[in-house]
């Protein structure tokens, strides 16, 4: 009983380690936030708690950069973006988890295999490819969207995740569909993608996420100022011989709101979702 209290005490205490040693640089960038100009922001040692408390860098980032429309480019990307995660991710993964093809496997494995490649390495190409079909801002905003959106608009994880969902789903179902009429399309649509919601909002989650932090690709893409999404936008108030941290800190904090209201908003489906394709089908 005593070892079972002290491998319980010691397993919680490194949880709490490592989950203070996770939070803290929000904590810092938080904390950067609310610190006034009289207040040294690289004192050593280094100070949590401001001493000279003020919500001014949060107005002063509203009205020193185009904010609001950052977040509504940002909110357009990244809502596009996941939308056609969904769609294209369950629309790739129900033939390779219900139907037999020849050549199956091969199929699965090289889409599973891409995983491996890192978006930066095929990068130049997809740039190349990108300005070939005019999906640049300089021709107009719906081709700079599409530009931003088109490159991540489905991804081997996605359809892995929605592959071992649409695997658990029993096939008695799908078989008393077809005895009531349903065609494919209908089974697919009223039986099969009710059932994997929780991996629906798994990926919403991650593909938000990611999206939403973009920084990389839209920074190369991207060249009007009007169509800068938050992360580049709000890179803008770094200078090239000063920058307002205190700024940027708050610009950060804002950006990460629309992260945790949508995480907040999954948060039933996530927990039962998050382990589809952790066993093998």
């Amino acid at each position: 009983m005593f070892k079972k209290i002290c491998r319980k005490i010691s397993i919680h205490t490194v949880l709490i380690i490592v989950s203070l040693l996770s939070i803290f640089p929000f904590i810092w960038l938080l904390s950067t936030s609310l610190k006034g100009v009289n207040e040294n922001i690289f004192a050593y040692p280094p100070s949590i708690i401001p001493t000279d408390f003020t919500l001014g860098n949060y107005t002063g980032v509203w009205y020193q950069v185009d904010f609001i429309a950052y977040f509504i480019n940002s909110m357009i990307v990244a809502g596009f973006t996941v939308l056609l995660n969904l769609v294209l991710s369950a629309l790739a993964a129900y033939p390779l988890a219900r139907m037999e093809f020849y050549g199956k496997k091969i199929v699965f494995f090289s889409v599973l295999a891409t995983i491996m490649i890192p978006f930066q390495s095929i990068m130049l190409p997809v740039y190349l490819i990108t300005i070939k079909l005019n999906l640049i801002d300089s021709v107009n905003n719906f081709m700079g969207y599409l530009g931003l959106i088109l490159p991540f608009a489905v991804n081997a994880f996605g359809i892995f995740l929605m592959r071992q969902a649409f695997i658990k789903i029993p096939r008695e179902l799908e078989d008393a569909a077809i005895i009531d009429g349903c065609n494919v399309l209908q089974m697919f649509m009223r039986v099969c993608v009710p059932m994997i919601k929780p991996s629906l909002a798994v990926l919403a989650i991650f593909t938000f996420i990611g999206s939403w932090g973009e920084f990389l690709w839209p920074s190369i893409v991207l060249t009007k100022e009007s169509m800068y999404t938050l992360p580049v936008g709000i890179n803008n108030l770094q200078g090239m011989f000063s920058s307002n941290w205190r700024f940027i800190a708050a610009g950060s904090i804002l950006a990460t709101i629309p992260i945790v209201i949508f995480f907040l908003a999954m948060q039933k489906y996530f927990i039962s979702g998050e382990t589809e394709g952790a066993v093998k089908g």
